[in-house]
Order: structure tokens, then C-alpha cells, then sequence
């Protein structure tokens, strides 16, 4: 399959307002030294609202460069915007991305038949293979079954990054589409519990600071050793709760700052999480076994 296993959707560390781009490359190469199965540059976790073009580009080329083919990189590439949407995907396709990320239209709300349309614009345009975000939390709109079942009929529709946390979905969609549709979990709190349903993988949070855990933790599931699944799972879990007291990345941000992957800076809106937070979230990482 095209993708699978643990992907980790990558932070965007930042220095003095400015991306960090040689924390960047070491988090990178953190990341596949500890088995991490791809890579997801410039999704949610990495504050993709908020950086310019110029930086969204330059972290996706940076990232493809430095990754030198040791993993598939996907690369995010939504917008709100049919016509940004439509640059990034050029743009990444270009550089040489393996996929691409493309969230449904936030706060615009469209419809089902919008939503066939803003990603009919994308497959025009696009020459690699590209996961829907369906992340209703955070863009208001879900996509329907159906209308996802409807955009897989185009080949370059491969898959779907669904952060909806419906257990039922993957087998849901597995009848409707078929089993080599890829699924990858968007929430690392249930995504065993998806694969157990059909799923393939997780795009994840925690893979920032956990990578080796959980790229073991897919490894063991592939080769049916549920019981060190299950067991790096539940060691996990306070982690995965920790991550999200606050919004994300800034509790993420904190974690990467104490194992000293990069600062724990974030760009407005997203602010320092509070002290309570942070206690929570040494206290998940000690619980990890992280520190």
C-alpha cells in the first residue's frame, strides 16, 4: 500500500518570530532515525494558518530535500481558497512531494457538491496522489461517505486523513470503496482502535516527540502482535491526552522544548500553554518514558 504505518505530521519550529529551519532538519532526521514511516510537512500541527506562502513552500521543499527519499513525504497543501489550494498543489507536485494533504474547505462551509468541486479543481492540477483531511472540529464540515466514495472514483484520490474519530467509518468506507483505499487516523488517541477497524495508519501529533514508540507500536500491529500494541498504546495514552489540555501544537510545542527538539514558540493566536498544562504534560512524558 501507498501509505501506511506511522506518519508524523510535523511542527514548525520557530526562533525570534522566524521559522527555524536548522530545528527543523534535525527534527526531520530525529524522525526517521526512529523509524518513522513518513513524513507531513505544514499540516494543522505545524500552524499552517499562519505561515506565509513563502514559508509554506520553503518548508515543504526543505523537508523533501532533507528526507532525501528515506521516507514518503506528503505534503500539505489545503486551503479555504480553491485558487491557493490549487498553488500549493502545483507547487508541491513540483518539488517533488510523494502525496499531498488537502483539508475540506474550512469556515467557508460549502457543500457536498462544493466540496466535489474544490477537490475536481485539485486532481486538474495535480499529477500526485492526494489524501482528503476530513477534520470537521476544526473546519465545520464533514464529508459525506458518499461524496468521498464519488471522488475516489479519479485514481489520484488515494485515501483520507479522517480525524473524526468514528470508529464505525473505516469499515464503513472499506464497503463502499474498497479495502485498497488507503485510511489513516487523524487522532492518535483512538488510532489503534482504527486500525482494528480497517484502518491503514495515523497521521499523528504524538510521532513528533514518540516516534520510535509509535512506529513501533504500527510495526507490532502489521505483523499481528497485538499485545505490544496494545501495551505501547496504554503507555501512550496520558500522552496523547496531554497533547490536547490545550489547543495544538501549543502543549506539542512545550513537549518538543523539553526534550530539546526545538523552542517552544508558536505564533498568535496559539499562545504558551498555562502551568497546569505543563505539569500535565511533563507528568505524560514521564509516564512515556520520555524523560
Amino acid at each position: 500500500m501507498l501509505f501506511h504505518g506511522s506518519y508524523t505530521a510535523l511542527l514548525t519550529p520557530f526562533k525570534d518570530s522566524k521559522v527555524d529551519f536548522d530545528a527543523y532538519r534535525k527534527l526531520i532526521d530525529f524522525q526517521i532515525e526512529n523509524g518513522t514511516h513518513g513524513l507531513v510537512p505544514v499540516g494543522t500541527t505545524g500552524e499552517s494558518p499562519t505561515l506565509s506562502h513563502e514559508e509554506h513552500k520553503k518548508l515543504v521543499e526543505v523537508c523533501i530535500n532533507q528526507t532525501n527519499g528515506r521516507v514518503p513525504v506528503i505534503a500539505g497543501a489545503g486551503s479555504n481558497s480553491t485558487n491557493e489550494a490549487v498553488d500549493f498543489v502545483r507547487h508541491a507536485c513540483s518539488a517533488g512531494a510523494d502525496g499531498l494533504l488537502v483539508v475540506t474547505p474550512y469556515y467557508n462551509k460549502p457543500t457536498q457538491l462544493g466540496l466535489i468541486a474544490h477537490y475536481n479543481e485539485l486532481i486538474k492540477n495535480s499529477s500526485k496522489p492526494i489524501i482528503i483531511y476530513d477534520i470537521p472540529g476544526r473546519s465545520v464540515i464533514k464529508m459525506n461517505d458518499s461524496t468521498m466514495a464519488k471522488l475516489a472514483e479519479n485514481d489520484l484520490i488515494v485515501g483520507v486523513k479522517d480525524a473524526t474519530a468514528d470508529l464505525a467509518r473505516p469499515t464503513r468506507l472499506q464497503n463502499l470503496i474498497g479495502e485498497d483505499f488507503i485510511q489513516l487516523s487523524g487522532e492518535d488517541g483512538t488510532a489503534l482502535a482504527y486500525l482494528a477497524a480497517g484502518g491503514h495508519g495515523c497521521i499523528s501529533v504524538t510521532s513528533n516527540i514518540a516516534p520510535k514508540l509509535l512506529s513501533s507500536m504500527h510495526n507490532a500491529w502489521k505483523q499481528g502482535d497485538i499485545s505490544t500494541a496494545q501495551d505501547i498504546n496504554k503507555k501512550l495514552m496520558p500522552l496523547h491526552d496531554a497533547l490536547f489540555y490545550e489547543t495544538s501544537p501549543g502543549p506539542l510545542k512545550y513537549a518538543a522544548s523539553l526534550l530539546g527538539l526545538c523552542s517552544s514558540e508558536a505564533r498568535l493566536p496559539i499562545v504558551e500553554i498555562e502551568e497546569v498544562s505543563k505539569s500535565n504534560v511533563k507528568d505524560a512524558l514521564g509516564k512515556a518514558g520520555l524523560i
